[in-house]
């Protein structure tokens, strides 16, 4: 097929130099969609159906569709609809299928298949060995697809349709991100025309992140859509400064965005005298008391700042226009557009509505205490004012050391003044950590489209931490979306997932614990130790761990990040940091608990759980911090520590 796309001669089908420039980057695309991955089998599975059912036919399904020299398919993508049975088929339900085939591989060759007769009722149901052979592949390198694993609830999520939202609530292990993804995937094979004109977004909560996970749609051919973090989404302005716990939770809260209206709509100020246009030899008088009804009209409507300065000036202009109609005149479009030019009304334009710069509002609301207290009167009480008040105002724009908190201030601002362009679908994963206005910045791209909300609540780990998605999809603009929960683990053994719900009751009462379909005797060790063994444990814990096939992480506190750092120096075993991509070679991450989160290693090394909750501003937020770092493991979790275990831990 890559071939064929490489053969073909555009030079007699296209009319200009345009045309064939546009045609040959579709065909670069394309080329380039059809690239092989190396360890990368393009069928994994096969559906036989019973005689009468699709004919009986036999389907191979892959990742991409591929077809042979006459356009007769050889394998089917796993996201037509003919497709849909390998992955929902059950013996109560067989769907028409007589059998259902897994292929297991090893480094891209055919090693093993295996066969379910879903239609034969002598067969005994069994745990799919591939099935879980393939979750437990070693990971070494950035995330893969799940294609040849999805779930039934999984490819229920999938495959919904694109004029609804989803919020997916998923513990550990549960594959919600992965799900995410292939959500993306198979929207664009189901509404590919549509999604390429309005757009597709995934967001993330760091690059480490979106580094993971930036090679499973090119995997699955999709090339073309767009990974952000917030911070990316907001960046009017360069964010070189921090706030303090108090004041990010103040700035994030929804009440923000009341008082950025108020303040942006405080500009306007009604006009107290008459306007006399001059054209020619005629002078057309408009009084005072009119011009402030146009003025309230299109404050009373609502629309954005800047498109009703817009449109203020051609108001102005029809009512000059109905008087020189009055006159016996017959103006036409021309007569008002130059109406509209005349600088009597652009001066009264600049006076009554004057132009706004979104940075520049932030910066008065945050510098100036009474213009702060004015718009925030009834909203924020004077501690919460006192909070986002900067101590020393910045002379400028630029000079400000703006925080993230403000940039996405800023972009709400931006958004009251002109209307930010919405996507036609938008991933969030990890979207427990957004504060109010972040999910009205990420709501604002998706305004007209659909979302898919992705996110743990026990893995909340900021102070704005978001209590309930029904909360936070409000704030999204998304309050109709359909909350759907995923609580069979695939990623995490069953002990380790155990011992880390111990800290559930303490941090998120009331969530449902992951039930790992895992077992793994032998998966999670203790390892206690003295304060001046600490180090060495530590680097004897990677070593261990290294003897496995697959990669290493090695978490610990913030804190403790450089004294790890120097004693896996001084031991001599080289660490990647988050981000950096494993290879055969180079398989240990030193990971900092607060970039673990959404990343997953074969084997986990945590050091001192301890110093991870004393690392956080309260008790809350340090569990559900050691919460993420307990749960990044797939095969195996080595915890070494010298302070005692938190108590929660049983």
């Amino acid at each position: 097929m890559r071939e064929d796309a490489q053969a073909l001669d555009i030079r007699d089908v296209t009319a200009n130099w345009v045309n064939a420039a546009v045609l040959s980057a579709q065909i670069e695309e394309r080329i380039k969609a059809l690239a092989d991955l190396a360890h990368t089998p393009l069928f994994f599975g096969r559906l036989d159906h019973l005689p009468g059912v699709q004919e009986g036919q036999s389907f191979h399904i892959g990742r991409r569709h591929v077809h042979d020299a006459h356009g007769d398919p050889l394998v089917v993508d796993w996201r037509a609809p003919v497709s849909q049975p390998f992955y929902r088929a059950s013996r109560k339900d067989p769907q028409g299928v007589e059998l259902r085939r897994r292929f297991g591989y090893t480094g891209g060759e055919l090693t093993a298949y295996e066969d379910e007769h879903l239609s034969d009722p002598a067969e005994e149901e069994r745990a799919s060995r591939l099935l879980r052979a393939e979750i437990e592949r070693p990971r070494v390198g950035p995330m893969r697809d799940i294609v040849a694993t999805i779930q039934p609830e999984q490819d229920e999520i999938v495959r919904g349709g694109l004029s609804g939202s989803v919020c997916v609530q998923g513990g550990p292990g549960t594959g919600k991100t992965a799900v995410g993804l292939h959500r993306v995937a198979y929207l664009l094979y189901a509404h590919r025309e549509r999604l390429a004109r309005t757009g597709t977004l995934v967001i993330g909560p760091n690059r480490s992140f979106l580094h993971y996970i930036e090679q499973v749609l090119p995997a699955l051919g999709e090339l073309e859509v767009r990974q952000a973090t917030v911070d990316d989404l907001v960046a009017h302005v360069e964010v070189r400064g921090t706030d303090e716990p108090a004041a990010a939770v103040v700035k994030g809260d929804a009440r923000m965005a009341q008082v950025l209206r108020r303040a942006l709509r405080s500009h306007v100020t009604p006009p107290a005298e008459p306007l006399v246009v001059v054209r020619g030899s005629r002078r057309w008088r408009i009084p005072a008391y009119e011009l402030e009804e146009i003025v309230a009209e299109l404050l009373d409507r609502d629309i954005r700042y800047g498109a009703a300065r817009e449109a203020l000036p051609r108001r102005i202009a029809h009512a000059v226009l109905v008087r020189m109609e009055q006159a016996g005149e017959a103006p036409d479009d021309r007569v008002q557009d130059a109406v509209a030019r005349n600088a009597a009304v652009k001066a009264l334009v600049k006076a009554v509505w004057p132009a706004v710069d979104p940075a520049r509002l932030v910066l008065r609301l945050l510098s100036d205490p009474a213009f702060l207290a004015e718009h925030a009167e009834g909203l924020l009480d004077a501690d919460e004012q006192k909070a986002v008040l900067w101590a020393k105002p910045p002379r400028s724009v630029k000079s400000a050391r703006w925080s993230a908190a403000d940039a996405v201030l800023i972009d709400e601002a931006a958004d009251l003044v002109e209307r930010t362009a919405s996507l036609g679908h938008v991933v969030l994963d990890e979207a427990q950590d957004l504060s109010p206005m972040q999910y009205r910045a990420v709501g604002r791209r998706c305004s007209t489209g659909s979302a898919t909300v992705l996110g743990d609540l026990a893995q909340g780990t900021t102070p704005w931490a978001t209590a309930g998605w029904a909360e936070a999809l409000a704030h999204l603009g998304k309050p109709e979306a359909v909350v759907e929960e995923l609580t069979a683990g695939f990623r995490v053994p069953r002990e380790v997932i155990a011992y880390a719900s111990r800290l559930l009751p303490h941090m998120s009462p009331g969530l449902a614990e992951v039930r790992s379909v895992r077992e793994s005797p032998g998966s999670l060790e203790i390892v206690e130790c003295g304060a001046d063994a600490l180090p060495a444990s530590v680097v004897a814990a990677c070593r261990a761990a290294l003897e496995h096939e697959g990669s290493v992480g090695l978490i610990a506190a913030d804190a403790r990040v450089p004294v790890v750092a120097e004693a896996l120096r001084e031991a001599g075993l080289p660490c990647l940091s988050p981000g950096e991509e494993t290879t055969a070679a180079s398989r240990l991450t030193l990971v900092p608990a607060s970039l673990a989160k959404g990343l997953e290693y074969d084997y986990v090394v945590l050091d001192e759980p301890a110093a991870v909750v004393d690392g956080e501003p309260d008790e809350r937020t340090g569990l559900r911090r050691l919460y993420v770092a307990l749960t990044r493991a797939v095969s195996g979790l080595t915890v070494v520590h010298a302070a005692p275990l938190p108590p929660q831990l049983g």
